[in-house]
């Protein structure tokens, strides 16, 4: 089962869920649950299933839906079967194995676009080698299926816009765009290229049209995220407010943090904001450092509320960490948060240069990695050191169209 075209309504279910989920539509999980309450014995349908809902599952739940599906997949053949076992591996938080897994799963069965649902596994798996194979690996694939399979052509768009070959990101995603419109990566990628390029209220409205025809879209928060950031990009500071009280839930706490952030290192009034509390129950939980990138978006959000010495604590706490991502590049990245939010912009300026290019260890993507250099020249501007914060961002402010953030970044306050 690989859809390679527009869902049509003649499809069978079990397609049709398909070309959904990877369209990451709202449409998605109804269809999965239709199709594995329609036929309880397939493996892939419950994987699937459980895959769009395993957020929700405590553990022991997870396994024993996998397991099952596992056991039923099997009897369907291979290749469901290695897609399951993906599945187990992914939910499970096994990145890296995640990834060999599906190296070994295309090599069987190239371009299989299911797979294709799991392919954030490379970069999720901290590891800068296989994000450089990860993002090969879909090359090669696209390649395979060709430049009319949407959803590799989506996959495609996204790769180069992490690239940062913005301009043929844009190209593909409006081309994958033009195969399926409802392609939600191929939205997202435009997201992206466009938040390279500046595009200001142009994409905004990109954004909202798109989401007006599936109000229940999997990234509605994120998309309207974007927005914001492309209202802060051209100075509608209110409207980037107002999206982001709107659209972001409480559990959105990174974005949140994200927006506000941005908002307050240029003396703007953030939007409505984090509770305190809910961000230390989340750091103290038991998935609060799992990852280096949630742990710094908590960061971000102690700093929005200018928790200087939860900060201290947690930069002393990844500064211990065995792992080196947290004691090499996230501590020296909250300790530079602190001094901000304590008002010592000199030795945050001192500890983000002297972090250099390690910062994109931090995970995440182009996009929200861009922050830590925003902190870094409002901490130069702010400690008397304008050439160097113009240089920094001379990149942004002469390829962006719309750039009133990155000259407010250079503005004294």
């Amino acid at each position: 089962m690989t859809p390679t075209g527009v869902v049509a309504a003649g499809m069978p279910v079990g397609e049709r869920a398909v070309a959904e989920f990877l369209a990451l539509s709202g449409k998605a999980l109804p269809l999965l649950r239709r199709w594995a309450g329609e036929d309880p014995g397939c493996g892939l349908a419950r994987g699937l299933l459980t895959l769009a809902t395993s957020e929700r599952m405590d553990d022991t739940v997870l396994r024993q839906q996998l397991v099952t599906a596992h056991r039923d997949a099997q009897t369907a053949g291979e290749r469901e079967a290695s897609l399951v076992y993906g599945m187990f591996l992914y939910t499970h938080r096994q990145y890296r194995l995640t990834a060999d897994h599906l190296v070994a799963h295309f090599e069987r069965w190239p371009a299989d676009e299911v797979a294709a649902l799991m392919l954030d596994a490379f970069p999720a798996s901290g590891d800068s080698a296989y994000r450089t194979y990860g993002e090969g690996l879909v090359e090669l694939q696209a390649a395979l299926a060709g430049p009319d399979c949407w959803a590799w052509v989506s996959c495609l768009a996204s790769v180069r816009a992490e690239q940062g070959r913005v301009r043929e990101a844009h190209r593909l995603a409006e081309h994958a765009l033009s195969l399926n419109p409802r392609s939600g990566v191929a939205v997202h990628a435009l997201a992206h290229a466009e938040h390279e390029l500046g595009a200001g209220p142009v994409s905004a409205r990109l954004l909202d049209e798109w989401l007006a025809k599936d109000a229940q879209a999997v990234q509605l928060g994120h998309l309207n995220w974007h927005a914001a950031l492309q209202s802060i990009a051209c100075g509608n500071f209110a409207a980037a407010r107002v999206r982001a009280d709107a659209a972001l839930r409480r559990e959105d706490v990174g974005m949140r943090a994200a927006t506000n952030w941005r908002l307050m290192l240029i003396g703007q009034q953030p939007a409505g904001r984090s509770d305190p509390d809910h961000v230390r129950e989340l750091l103290a939980a038991p998935g609060g450092m799992a990852e280096v990138f949630h742990t710094f978006n908590l960061a971000l959000a102690l700093a929005v509320e200018a928790a200087t010495e939860d900060l201290e604590r947690l930069a002393a706490r990844t500064a211990a960490d065995p792992r080196p991502d947290y004691h090499e590049v996230l501590a020296p990245v909250v300790r530079a948060l602190a001094e901000i939010t304590a008002g010592h912009p000199s030795s945050a300026a001192h500890l983000l240069q002297a972090l250099g290019e390690k910062a994109e260890r931090v995970g995440g993507v182009r996009v929200e990695r861009e922050i830590i250099q925003d902190t870094l020249a409002r901490a130069l501007i702010d400690s008397g050191d304008p050439a160097r914060a113009a240089a920094l961002l001379h990149h942004r402010t002469t390829t962006r169209r719309y750039h009133t953030y990155e000259d407010r970044l250079l503005s004294p306050r």
